[in-house]
């Protein structure tokens, strides 16, 4: 049990733990200033030991309880920025609020089989965001089965999504050479924008690459292209989120690792995104005479992951007036000033292309429709995974190679010539 002490003008607390080797172990902490803080504290801390290191009893703990254990635990050191703040709405805004307060260990299968009927039928939601809730109930479980054996058996296991009478649609837009050319010529003064999408349409880049591309990444000489990292967006606590030129930005960008081993990948590039190229970095030596002091550059920071304690990349800026003592970051799609948003740089852009081009499209059709385009000219396979950064064909041909009118046609003029030769 916990013994109190008073040494001097504080309190201190000590209780007996298991022997190490034979000799006697015990806690102790001091430094309380009454006899309750002591008390408090000192009983928290003996409760947490006999519980092996839990500050709770997993047979009574709520799945809200649970479910932060679960991200500060699992999540927050093992998936990426985005796929943890995606969980962390998804648990805020949805599972804590309709059964967050049921104990880990009473939850069973009909509990969640009807608590996702309830949002599907409530809420309506897209039968995408409705796998995202059912993947945090099944992983959330899962973990807490196979991995912390809080509970003997995971409950969602066998939870199924309800039919959705319509099938999935394909949000794939794969872009004619017209579209194309309409949408870079729209953007043709917005040299950011212009050549951001020049060469996700000639590279298949995802836009979090394309945005973490710097001047090193370009061999224009030897016409390749390499991917090295993606460009990650946080938003601090604290403040607004409007962009940062206002001077009370949240928003901070970090260069983040890429999506798989496999993305990280060095193509070829072909003579058209080249000569681009090369006239934008021309274009951008000018702007940065032209704005002198005034032209914004970006330095990297090495700081420590606050959940995983381990380092990443953070990107300051500074105006070239300011002297600072930190190697320069060279990102390639900046404003004429200098001025990096990152993935934010597409958000106007895009209200352009759907409302006043017509096009309903995402920037991540530039790399659907190069897949495609690829394998529909014959391109092999295997070639075209890699180039996407794809770890096996299956992906590439699943998710990013649709059927286009000449795929079908050449289908049709092969079967032709078959039966009449």
């Amino acid at each position: 049990m916990v013994s109190v002490r008073k040494r001097g003008n504080v309190y201190q607390y000590q209780f007996d733990v298991a022997p190490v080797d034979g000799k006697r172990k015990r806690v102790t902490k001091s430094g309380f200033k009454t006899k309750a803080e002591e008390e408090k504290a000192g009983t928290i801390a003996y409760n947490e030991y006999m519980q092996t290191g839990h500050n709770f009893v997993p047979s009574t703990m709520s799945y809200s309880d649970y479910l932060d254990y679960w991200l500060k635990e699992h999540c927050e050191i093992n998936l990426k920025y985005n796929t943890i703040e995606a969980y962390k709405n998804i648990i805020k805004n949805h599972i804590k609020p309709n059964i967050g307060f049921y104990r880990l260990s009473h939850i069973s299968t009909s509990t969640l089989q009807e608590f996702l009927n309830k949002i599907y039928v409530e809420k309506a939601f897209s039968k995408n965001f409705l796998k995202n809730i059912l993947k945090v109930l099944k992983t959330s479980f899962s973990y807490a089965t196979d991995k912390v054996g809080f509970i003997k058996e995971n409950p969602a296991l066998k939870v199924t999504l309800p039919r959705y009478d319509m099938p999935d649609s394909d949000p794939a837009h794969i872009f004619t050479k017209e579209e194309i050319d309409t949408i870079l010529n729209r953007f043709k003064k917005n040299h950011a924008i212009y050549y951001a999408f020049l060469t996700a349409y000639h590279t298949g880049l995802r836009v979090s690459e394309v945005f973490g591309l710097t001047w090193e990444d370009i061999d224009l000489e030897n016409k390749t292209l390499s991917v090295n990292q993606n460009i990650v967006k946080k938003n601090q606590k604290g403040g607004t989120k409007k962009r940062h030129i206002s001077g009370n930005s949240t928003t901070v960008w970090y260069f983040g690792s890429c999506k798989t081993p496999s993305s990280y990948r060095t193509i070829k590039i072909g003579d058209t995104l080249v000569e681009a190229l090369k006239k934008y970095k021309e274009e951008q030596e000018i702007d940065k005479e032209e704005y002198g002091d005034s032209y914004m550059k970006h330095y990297a920071k090495e700081v420590k992951n606050p959940y995983t304690n381990k380092p990443e990349i953070k990107i300051l800026n500074a105006v070239a007036e300011i002297d600072v003592a930190l190697p320069e970051v060279h990102l390639v799609f900046v404003k004429r000033n200098g001025i990096f948003e990152g993935t934010d740089t597409c958000k106007y852009p895009f209200k352009v292309i759907h409302y006043e081009l017509g096009i309903n499209c995402r920037f991540h059709d530039f790399r659907d429709t190069h897949a495609t385009r690829l394998i529909e000219k014959g391109a092999d396979i295997k070639a075209v995974a890699k180039r996407l950064g794809h770890s096996t064909i299956r992906t590439t041909y699943e998710i990013y190679v649709r059927v286009t009118t000449g795929m079908e046609e050449d289908v049709v003029d092969k079967f032709e010539d078959y039966v009449t030769a």
